[in-house]
């Protein structure tokens, strides 16, 4: 049996034979158990979860290409007015949000929220977005945040993202995305920063070239040992320890207890006394917390200070 959730990077060595002087990096990652778990969290309709997975390896692979300690999201965010959307019989089927995160433990999470009717047509890809905007926001661990926006082009996701990179990064890169009910898988090949000259272009159309041949079907279903010597077999590659790929969310009932610290004991007993208590659900990973008029005085409770006066 084959073990997916796996992200594998690789460099190919070129001409030169030197990793130091690789002028292309690649990676490919492949779901299951983390693609599952994050996609029974809602009744998708099939167009939306394809959506979804695709760009679930999308955050995973892009987010591999960086070097921080943080989490990278992805959003796909469409125009429709929010008095336009219905969720009527007579309606298409629409996504307006698609938000995917990873974190640089490669801890994902992830979910869309559509309109329509998914048996109106059969809508796929950026169809379901009626235009709207790509959103990649890269946040670090120190507290600095980068964001990219890009208008939201062409017909798949794939197309979308190498857009962002021509326009915001120049850095030339090919995405293969691929999902169904079962699996999701990408690959990503790259031009290293540090060879962007022409010279390099042999190497890297060629690579471009190679990657192109790879079908749906492979991406799904076979071994990522087999899809890479099938794509690749003759290429002088470098292929590093695969990191294992999982789903998880960061909510806890102490940072729902953070948030209400941050609204006031004033809004949370305006809350309690309408409500009789507080119900909090993630929308990530449907975790339900209720904090009882107990609970939510005890977030207000000052915290003992620790003496100061040490032994002698």
């Amino acid at each position: 049996m084959s073990i997916t959730d796996l992200l594998h990077r690789f460099i190919f060595l070129g001409t030169e034979g030197d990793e130091r002087q690789a002028p292309v990096r690649g990676e490919l990652v492949q779901l299951d158990r983390a693609w599952q778990s994050l996609l029974e969290r809602s009744d998708y309709p099939p167009a939306v979860a394809e959506l979804l997975g695709e760009a679930a390896v999308a955050a995973v692979l892009l987010a591999a290409t960086l070097k921080i300690d943080g989490k990278l999201t992805l959003q796909l965010m469409s125009d429709t007015p929010l008095n336009e959307r219905s969720n009527e019989t007579d309606k298409p089927l629409a996504i307006h949000l698609l938000v995917m995160q990873v974190s640089s433990r490669r801890e994902l999470r992830g979910l869309a929220r559509w309109h329509g009717d998914a048996l109106q047509d059969d809508a796929r890809g950026l169809q379901l977005l009626e235009g709207g905007r790509l959103v990649i926001t890269i946040e670090t661990a120190r507290g600095e945040r980068y964001q990219g926006i890009v208008p939201l082009e062409g017909e798949r996701l794939a197309d979308a993202l190498q857009g962002y990179f021509e326009r915001s990064e120049q850095l030339p890169t090919r995405l293969w995305l691929e999902a169904d009910v079962h699996h999701a898988a990408g690959l990503l090949v790259q031009k290293m920063p540090e060879h962007l000259s022409l010279a390099e272009d042999e190497d890297w159309n060629r690579i471009v070239a190679l990657s192109d041949t790879v079908t749906r079907e492979e991406l799904l279903a076979l071994p990522a040992e087999t899809l890479l010597r099938r794509l690749f077999h003759e290429e002088d590659r470098r292929i590093y320890t695969p990191e294992h790929v999982k789903f998880m969310c960061s909510c806890s009932r102490e940072r729902v207890g953070e948030m209400l610290r941050g609204l006031g004991s004033e809004e949370v007993a305006n809350t309690l006394a309408e409500q009789g208590a507080i119900e909090v659900d993630c929308e990530f990973c449907n975790a339900h917390y209720v904090f009882d008029a107990v609970d939510a005085a005890a977030l207000f409770v000052p915290l003992p200070h620790s003496s100061a006066q040490g032994l002698h």
